[in-house]
């Protein structure tokens, strides 16, 4: 069955202001738990086989479940070469703000995993944590610019300080990634690693052990900086990166379940 047609919501002033693409699931009369929020991957869409596949599981226990893409992504506005994750984390919080109602689950996948740490930061400095009942992480990446650029090779980094840009070639079929200087210089000015942060809440970790493009060791080392022992991981042997087959959906609701 296709999504109904989206909502669209502004974020942004001025020349900066693009039209986000939400889509949403009512809660139910009796819903069985927390809301959820979907925070897609760089360059995925809120249709993808996780996020459809979280919509139809919350949909089935009267969760309300809210899925958007990001500017520059699937059905929102703008050009994906000027993302950056300042314009990312800024339409998540404008959609969480709007779009949700009372405490919510985040449920971030990769790019998604490090912004959903990101979210939940700014609402506790916005005195707003009791938004947020707890984290589902997949494959995060967390410090993404660091992690980024980390595993570039040295060829691609020089074509980014020289040109600004450089075509990251995709093994998924869905044509190269712009990698900005943009992207990675942003990035750098949101490091939760520089010091210990507690999460103030529960989170889960889903990492699969064959992941090629975010090591499992980046999740423990995320287990290891997050304080408060709120935090749980776990491993799939045979994951890789994208962890959508069923058994793999399975282990994400468990996750989520956890979490009350």
């Amino acid at each position: 069955m296709s999504p109904p047609p989206p909502q669209f919501m502004p974020v942004g002033d001025g020349a900066a202001q693009r039209r986000i693409a939400i889509l949403l699931t009512p809660a139910g009369q009796q819903p069985d738990g927390p809301g959820l929020v979907w925070l897609p991957g760089f360059k995925s869409e809120m249709t993808s086989i996780k996020a459809t596949a979280l919509a139809e599981w919350g949909a089935a226990r009267g969760r309300a479940v809210t899925r958007f893409d990001y500017s520059g992504h699937g059905q929102s506005e703008g050009r994906f070469e000027d993302g950056t994750l300042s314009r990312w984390l800024e339409d998540a919080l404008a959609v969480v703000r709007a779009s949700t109602r009372g405490p919510q689950i985040i449920v971030g996948s990769s790019m998604g995993g490090g912004i959903a740490l990101l979210l939940l930061r700014a609402l506790q400095q916005a005195g707003e944590a009791q938004r947020v009942a707890g984290l589902v992480l997949i494959a995060p990446a967390w410090d993404m610019a660091t992690l980024l650029w980390g595993r570039l090779p040295e060829s691609a980094r020089r074509e980014i300080m020289k040109n600004g840009i450089w075509m990251r070639p995709s093994e998924y079929g869905d044509g190269p990634y712009a990698i900005t200087r943009g992207l990675i210089e942003d990035g750098r000015t949101h490091l939760i690693g520089e010091a210990p942060y507690d999460p103030g809440c529960p989170v889960r970790i889903l990492h699969g052990l064959q992941d090629p493009d975010v090591p499992y060791e980046h999740s423990l080392d995320l287990v290891a900086h997050l304080s408060g022992d709120w935090t749980r991981m776990t491993a799939i042997p045979d994951g890789e990166h994208r962890l959508s087959r069923p058994e793999d959906l399975a282990q994400m609701f468990t996750l989520i379940e956890e979490i009350r």
